[in-house]
């Protein structure tokens, strides 16, 4: 696919960008690039994000999956709701992901099969403790990524990612600003990673890139 002028290929993702995002999940196992998604189409899934909230649609975050599943307010803080294709920001959003998926898959041959990835709000005060988005040996989340919505975040509104060496999460390889565009991108069962706590409302759309986990007759069971 031949970039534009402007180093966009036709699906709207920088093409220098995107070698260095499988350059850099390669070496270290995360990528972080700022003006990654165009900031109109960040403003406008912020407003809608932003009416999401106001209007109480999103639900608290919890943690563990199905009968593990409960709220836990001391480790996470954030309120989300799924993105359905509803709004044409969602869809175009989605629509670069996909586009994504399919250079990942083409660059580094990880079988990537599907992408899920909902809106995540933290209040002020809000923060989520130091985690995997996967464990090894059981993960069909596979990418993990972040797109950061707020514009002209301010430098005292915390809010930040923290990243951690995998071997030692005392050790803080990098701590990411939440301003609009930039997008986090990292293996999902390799980064230990947090949400430190924000003073301002923080909005963000936290996506997975998925393995195809069908087993046992089960098409890609419960997750």
């Amino acid at each position: 696919m031949m970039p534009s002028p402007h180093g966009l290929d036709s699906n709207g993702l920088d093409s220098s960008a995107l070698a260095r995002l499988a350059d850099e999940l390669v070496e270290r196992g995360w990528f972080v690039g700022e003006h990654f998604i165009d900031a109109e189409l960040c403003r406008a899934l912020h407003a809608e994000l932003q009416q999401l909230a106001t209007s109480h649609a999103l639900t608290d975050a919890g943690i563990g999956r199905g009968d593990r599943h409960r709220l836990r307010r001391d480790i996470r803080g954030d309120a989300i709701t799924w993105l359905n294709r509803e709004s044409q920001a969602q869809r175009d959003y989605l629509t670069l992901m996909a586009e994504l998926q399919r250079q990942i898959n083409q660059a580094l041959y990880l079988g990537l099969f599907e992408f899920e990835a909902h809106f995540a709000y933290y209040p002020p005060g809000a923060f989520y403790k130091t985690h995997y988005d996967s464990f090894q040996g059981r993960a069909n989340r596979i990418v993990s990524t972040v797109l950061y919505l707020n514009p002209d975040w301010p430098q005292e509104g915390g809010g930040e990612m923290a990243i951690y060496a995998p071997d030692d999460e005392t050790c803080e390889l990098a701590r990411i600003r939440p301003e609009a565009g930039t997008f986090v991108c990292f293996l999902s069962d390799r980064v230990p990673h947090a949400v430190l706590p924000t003073r301002y409302p923080r909005a963000s759309i936290a996506g997975w890139f998925r393995r195809n986990a069908s087993l046992g007759g089960l098409v890609d069971p419960a997750r």
